[in-house]
C-alpha cells in the first residue's frame, strides 16, 4: 500500500501541475526582479523583464545562475527578503573556500519539511515509525531536513547526527528504529558493524533514505542485504533547499521531483539549449516557492535524464535518474563537495606549486581521498621527519578548507606526469557512474 503525505499534490494531473507552476513562476520572477538587484541586472543584460514571463514556456528566456554567481553575490547578494524575515541559514563549502550560504524564512522551512515528509512517506513511513537520522546536523542540510520531515509525518525522531557508531547501534536496538537516514557509505558501515556484533536479529529497520553522495545499484543491493531493508535514494542541494528536492518511491527507478516547488530542465551543458524529455544533459532547477533565497534556472552541474513515464506508485511528478556524472570538476567525497580549486588554494597559500593530483577511491564502502603534492626544489628533503611534518601541516590545512580528512603524500619535484593539454588533476577509482 502506497503512503502519501500530500496525495492531492503528489498525484495531481499534469494539467494541475502546469497550472500551479505557471502561476508560481510568474509570481516568483516578479519577486526576484523587485528584490534581488544582482539577478535583476542579469535579466536586464539579457533584455528580459517580468512581463516577458507569462508561463513555464517562457522559462528559457531567463538567465542562468551558477555557483560562480553564488560566490560573487556572497553573502547577502541573492537574498530576496529583509534579513529580519530570515530565521536560518544552511551552508556548504564553496569553490575556493567561500561558502554557499542559503537563507530561509519560516515558510521556506515549513515547505522544505513537507518535501522531506513526502520522501519519508514514500518509503512507507508513518507516525508509528521511529526515524533514525544520522546525517550531520548544523550547517549541513541532511540532518535538519530529514529531522523536519519526520516531525511533519509525526514519527518518533532520533536526531542522532553522524558518528559514534556504538551509540547509533545502541539506540537503534533499544528504541526500535525503523527508518534509517544517512549517507549510503555510512549505511554500509553500519550494516557491517551490526553484523560483526551479531545484532542483526535485534534490528527493526525496514527502510533507509540515503543521499548526499553518489552510490551504485550494486551498493544498494549490498546495503539492503546487510541491513535487511529497502534502500531509497534522495536528492537535494543546499542552494535549492536541501534533501527532498526529489526522492525515490516504491518503484525505485528514479526520483520524483517536487514539481510544485521546483521546475526542472535538462540542458546541453555546452550550449545551454533546453533538451527534450529523455535526453541526457545538465539538470537545472528553478525554485518557485522559496521566499528568502529563490534561485531561478540554477545550473546544478549534475548530468541526468528526466522522464514522465507513468509510475506504479501513483505519483505524477517527473522523475530524474540518479546523477550520471558532473559537467564540472566537482567531486562529492563522504557527502562533501570538493573542488580541485579549493585544494589548489591551500597548496599555493602554503608555498607549493600547483603540481598535484587528487586520488579518490572507495574502500569497504567508504570514500578515501589522497592528495599527492610535488615539493618545490627548495622544500625537497630526504629527511622523513621533515617530510612528515610538512604532510601533517597540509592535512590540517585541507581539513580546515574541506571539512573532511585528506591523506597527503609529498613527492619529489617533477614526479607528477605533465600534460600537454589540460592537467589530469583527478583520478577517481570509485566507478560510481
Amino acid at each position: 500500500m502506497e503512503h502519501y503525505y500530500q496525495p492531492e499534490i503528489e498525484c495531481a494531473s499534469r494539467e494541475q501541475i502546469i497550472a500551479l507552476q505557471n502561476e508560481r513562476l510568474v509570481k516568483q520572477v516578479r519577486h526576484v526582479y523587485d528584490n534581488v538587484e544582482y539577478y535583476r541586472k542579469k535579466m536586464e543584460e539579457k533584455g528580459v523583464t517580468p512581463d516577458d514571463i507569462k508561463s513555464i514556456d517562457d522559462l528559457h528566456k531567463l538567465p542562468f545562475l551558477t555557483k560562480d554567481d553564488l560566490r560573487d553575490a556572497y553573502p547577502y547578494g541573492l537574498v530576496a527578503v529583509p534579513l529580519s524575515d530570515c530565521v536560518r541559514i544552511q551552508s556548504t563549502s564553496g569553490t575556493t573556500g567561500r561558502r554557499v550560504v542559503a537563507f530561509y524564512t519560516q515558510h521556506d522551512i515549513d515547505l522544505w519539511d513537507e518535501c522531506c515528509a513526502r520522501a519519508i512517506m514514500a518509503v512507507g513511513g508513518t507516525k508509528d515509525d521511529v526515524v533514525h537520522v544520522c546525517y550531520g546536523y548544523g550547517l549541513f542540510t541532511g540532518g535538519p531536513g530529514l529531522n523536519g520531515g519526520s516531525h511533519k509525518v509525526g514519527s518518533l525522531t532520533l536526531p542522532m547526527s553522524s558518528g559514534n557508531t556504538d551509540r547509533q547501534i545502541q539506540f537503534m536496538t533499544d528504541l526500535g528504529s525503523t527508518i534509517l537516514c544517512c549517507t549510503p557509505s555510512y549505511a554500509a558501515y553500519l550494516g557491517e558493524s551490526i553484523n560483526e556484533r551479531g545484532l542483526k536479529d535485534q534490528i527493526k529497520l525496514k527502510a533507509g533514505i540515503f543521499g548526499a553522495e553518489a552510490w551504485t545499484e550494486e551498493m544498494r543491493r549490498d546495503i539492503e542485504k546487510s541491513l535487511g531493508i529497502k534502500a531509497y535514494d534522495i536528492y537535494g542541494l543546499t542552494e535549492i533547499s536541501g534533501p527532498g528536492v526529489s526522492f525515490e518511491c516504491s518503484e525505485q527507478t528514479g526520483m520524483h521531483i517536487n514539481e510544485d516547488h521546483f521546475i526542472a530542465e535538462i540542458i546541453d551543458p555546452n550550449t545551454g539549449e533546453v533538451l527534450p524529455e529523455g535526453e541526457k544533459g545538465e539538470l537545472v532547477f528553478t525554485s518557485i516557492t522559496k521566499e528568502a533565497f529563490p534561485l531561478l534556472r540554477y545550473r546544478t552541474r549534475d548530468i541526468c535524464v528526466l522522464t514522465r513515464k507513468k509510475c506504479s506508485c501513483g505519483r505524477t511528478h517527473v522523475k530524474m535518474s540518479k546523477p550520471m556524472g558532473r559537467s564540472d570538476d566537482m567531486l562529492i567525497v563522504k557527502g562533501v563537495n570538493v573542488f580541485p580549486s579549493q585544494i589548489e588554494t591551500v597548496l599555493l597559500n602554503k608555498g607549493y606549486a600547483a603540481n598535484y593530483q587528487i586520488m579518490v577511491d572507495r574502500v569497504n564502502n567508504s570514500d578515501t581521498l589522497e592528495v599527492q603534492v610535488e615539493m618545490t626544489p627548495e622544500m625537497f628533503s630526504d629527511s622523513v621527519t621533515e617530510v612528515a611534518a610538512k604532510e601533517k601541516e597540509l592535512v590540517n590545512a585541507l581539513k580546515a578548507m574541506l571539512g573532511i580528512y585528506a591523506k597527503v603524500k609529498l613527492v619529489a619535484p617533477k614526479t607528477i606526469t605533465r600534460s600537454e593539454g589540460k592537467a589530469v588533476r583527478i583520478i577517481d577509482n570509485r566507478h560510481l557512474y
